[in-house]
């Protein structure tokens, strides 16, 4: 942590921080979400608009998931970072992020078996994973038409695949800060790849990469060591979540789940001599399909210690998401639990996000309908800014 004794005791969302070598204004950061506006893969003028509505001077945006490889995609229309093509639409993204004073990392993604034969190159592949065993009916894929699939069987990796999923994600980070972005966030959650080697309900392999907490962690801080080494450690932010059972990303024990994941981070840290830039967990109140809309499930002491446990375990910055409000973002930065609260749906449909909570304002209710739709404007660059004055801003109090 970055912060003086004294800092500490007037600490909100408002207050600046210090990451590493990034000075910020404030610690409110739009988490990555997917948002399926870019049309084959390729960013577009419309991401320009977006993100520069949500860029603030001294703030700090994060990308939406953006695939490492043509296997890497599980949604319509997901940019990328690995084609010449999308290297320069995301340029120009991010130099107009830049022209706002905003700080902006790429999060790299791989969805592994949480795709379909569709978005997978030839369109007849299996998706890899570290398992065969598919995503059960429970969940469902968004297809490109629309419409709603079952999740294939996929093909498990072999051992000696693995380095070569690695070097993807070293690549797509050097890829990234050509764009002109600052950093990147590797997504280890939410039922993705990593998460899939990482959750003992998923990874069922019997080689290096399965069994125990070390060896299930394994890929995830090859592809840390990888990355850093090739863009420096500082650069260099990673998302968990131990406690989400999203796409049956499912673990016996989560809680020392994540605290070998930290132990892990802290190691990886020392040996490199310098600190990652963040730590990104989400809250066990992102749960499956929706999140609960009163943001409080019922085992809210014991997911609030489990989170506190594991904010304390870790030496460097720490971010939290899912399901926070203002007050519980500021409740979560006095009380030392983050450092930085990342917000998803308020941000989506509050592009002014910081200043209405600075002020107090009512905040636009979003659209969940339009959430992954492919259009540039509607659900995407069209929630009205606090002075435009319209109808649609309404308050609510819990997501």
């Amino acid at each position: 942590m970055e912060e003086s004794s004294s800092s500490k005791q007037q600490k909100t969302l408002f207050s600046p921080y210090k990451m590493g070598r990034f000075n910020l204004s404030h610690r409110i950061v739009l988490a990555p979400m997917t948002r399926c506006r870019a049309l084959n893969g390729i960013p577009r003028a419309a991401h320009v608009e977006y993100y520069t509505q949500r860029a603030t001077q001294g703030g700090f945006l994060i990308s939406e998931g953006t695939c490492i490889s043509p296997t890497a995609a599980g949604f319509p229309h997901c940019p990328g970072i690995y084609t010449d093509e999308q290297i320069e639409a995301w340029k120009k993204v991010v130099d107009a992020v830049h022209a706002k004073g905003c700080l902006f990392f790429c999060q790299l993604w791989h969805v592994g078996r949480a795709s379909n034969q569709v978005y997978q190159p030839g369109g007849n592949s299996a998706p890899i994973s570290s398992t065969s065993t598919p995503i059960s009916r429970r969940w469902r894929i968004l297809m490109p038409d629309g419409s709603y699939g079952n999740y294939p069987k996929p093909r498990v990796l072999a051992t000696s695949e693995i380095q070569e999923v690695v070097q993807h994600y070293r690549q797509a980070a050097k890829n990234a800060i050509l764009a002109g972005f600052d950093g990147i966030e590797i997504h280890g959650a939410h039922g993705y790849l990593i998460d899939q080697f990482l959750k003992d309900g998923i990874n069922d392999r019997t080689d290096e990469y399965g069994g125990s907490f070390a060896n299930r962690s394994r890929f995830l801080m090859q592809i840390l060591q990888s990355v850093a080494t090739a863009i420096g450690p500082d650069l260099v932010g990673v998302r968990v979540s131990p406690a989400i059972d999203h796409l049956d990303a499912m673990d016996s024990d989560p809680f020392n789940l994540g605290l070998n994941v930290i132990k892990n981070l802290n190691k990886l840290q020392q040996d490199l001599g310098q600190k990652l830039a963040y730590l990104h967990i989400t809250q066990p109140r992102y749960t499956a399909y929706g999140q609960t809309e009163s943001g409080r499930p019922g085992t809210e002491d014991e997911e609030l210690r489990m989170i506190s446990t594991w904010r304390r375990a870790y030496d460097g910055t720490f971010m939290c998401s899912g399901g926070f409000t203002k007050e519980l973002g500021m409740e979560a930065v006095a009380n030392g639990d983050a450092d930085l609260v990342s917000y998803g749906r308020l941000f989506i449909s509050n592009p002014d996000l910081v200043l209405r909570f600075k002020v107090n304002a009512p905040l636009n209710k979003y659209i969940r309908a339009t959430f992954y739709t492919q259009d540039p404007v509607v659900g995407f660059t069209d929630y009205p800014f606090l002075n435009e004055g319209k109808t649609k801003q309404e308050p609510i109090s819990r997501l």
